[in-house]
């Protein structure tokens, strides 16, 4: 759209010497009408010219397409003629404008906006009260010409960070190239954001009929009969595939592990037929957290099934998104499915299993339907028949667990 603008000046700043009023006020009319929707605002941006004398040219195109010709008028006001701004008629108000918006009065008790979404409504109803005849499309169109814009909430800041965090990147991108030369497996996992079951709004637009909008419940409330699905994937870092159980109880470290046994029954045991040991990159917290019994004991008896030693890094404290299976897989899911109810299991299985991204991405998925009771305790003697072998930097975040002997 910039591009299209920067020509639009290009153009009015070429002709413009030549053009009187009425002339101008029908070609900026022209492009806007050339443009498409938004042309109003992009000629006015390009040109300087309001919106008001850009909608009086359409008009006047519009009158004379339906073959209301009008004879033109040859007078023409003289430059300069006309009403005069308000930032000429009104000094003060520019300056009244800014310091109601401007970022330092936000914490300012006595600003009478502080705590009210700053609206061009809002502010031209301040502006008025403090005795600026002044309209909401004024006051956008002011600040707009003070440099301002509408713009969002931008995550930078950062809470406290582990003063090792960048160390332990560093160990586990040393551990994936070690293993990689090794054709050894590695995998990233996680739980994606639960999602109610039925005809649910979803984010995101997708194409419909014209004035056909796909209808949804008002109210997100869970369908009992229906329930939540919660999909937790398993993401193979090398090979650009991914596995996903979308299950139907509770987000625990079992219901974790067994969505890794599962990739490695359909997928992983295939890949790496000569595996010895399974890498696993996972978040600092929730189901696969680094301080959970369960999740340990639950890889134990993993490695125990398949005979492979089991690597786990976690990632630092706060860094849950810098995990490669947000970015390589659960944002293709979303994007894939936005805008779709996902009215049925059936509906999140397919949408799934039909990801596919220009790199080759591919993933399986599979209902869960499994019960993964909460509260389950693993005591200090069932812990310590766990065979872990903890690294010599940062032990709680860097293990190996290894597979016991038959009998144990």
């Amino acid at each position: 759209m910039k591009r299209e603008i920067a020509t639009i000046k290009q153009k009015y700043d070429a002709l413009s010497p030549f053009m009187d009023e009425r002339i101008r006020r029908l070609w900026a009319a022209t492009e806007a009408q050339a443009f498409g929707w938004g042309g109003i605002t992009a000629v006015s941006a390009a040109t300087g010219l309001s919106h008001t004398t850009i909608t009086v040219g359409l008009a006047e195109t519009k009158r004379r397409a339906r073959g209301e010709v009008e004879m033109p008028s040859m007078r023409l006001r003289r430059p300069g003629g006309g009403r005069k701004k308000l930032r000429q008629t009104d000094p003060t108000l520019q300056r009244d404008l800014e310091a109601l918006v401007d970022p330092v009065t936000r914490g300012d008790p006595q600003s009478p906006l502080r705590w009210t979404c700053k609206s061009t409504a809002k502010l031209a109803a301040e502006l008025q009260a403090c005795g600026h005849a002044v309209s909401a499309r004024t006051v956008a169109q002011l600040l707009r010409d003070a440099g301002y814009s509408l713009q969002a909430n931008r995550k930078t800041t950062e809470g406290a960070q582990h003063p090792d965090r960048n160390a332990q990147f560093e160990h586990i991108s040393q551990q994936i190239r070690s293993l990689q030369q090794q054709c050894q497996p590695i995998i990233s996992v996680d739980a994606k954001k639960k999602e109610l079951v039925g005809d649910f709004k979803q984010a995101g637009r997708e194409w419909q009929p014209t004035g056909q909008p796909q209808r949804v419940r008002v109210h997100d409330f869970e369908d009992p009969q229906l329930g939540k699905a919660i999909p937790y994937g398993v993401y193979d870092v090398t090979a650009n595939v991914g596995w996903v159980s979308v299950g139907t109880d509770h987000d625990t470290a079992e219901f974790a592990v067994a969505t890794i046994r599962q990739w490695w029954r359909q997928m992983g045991t295939r890949t790496y037929p000569q595996a010895h040991t399974l890498l696993v990159i996972a978040d600092a917290g929730g189901s696969n957290g680094w301080r959970t019994r369960l999740w340990k004991a639950e890889l134990q008896r993993l490695a125990d099934e398949l005979g492979l030693a089991i690597a786990v890094c976690h990632l630092p404290p706060g860094t849950s998104k810098w995990n490669k299976i947000e970015h390589r897989m659960f944002s293709h899911i979303t994007q894939n499915w936005r805008g779709r109810p996902l009215v049925s299991h059936e509906v999140i299985i397919n949408s799934i299993g039909h990801t596919t991204t220009k790199t080759g991405l591919q993933i399986r998925a599979e209902l869960d339907t499994k019960l993964y009771p909460t509260g389950r305790k693993i005591t200090d003697e069932e812990f310590a028949q766990i065979q872990i072998e903890r690294d010599v930097f940062h032990g709680e975040w860097n293990y190996k667990i290894l597979p016991r002997e038959s009998g144990n």
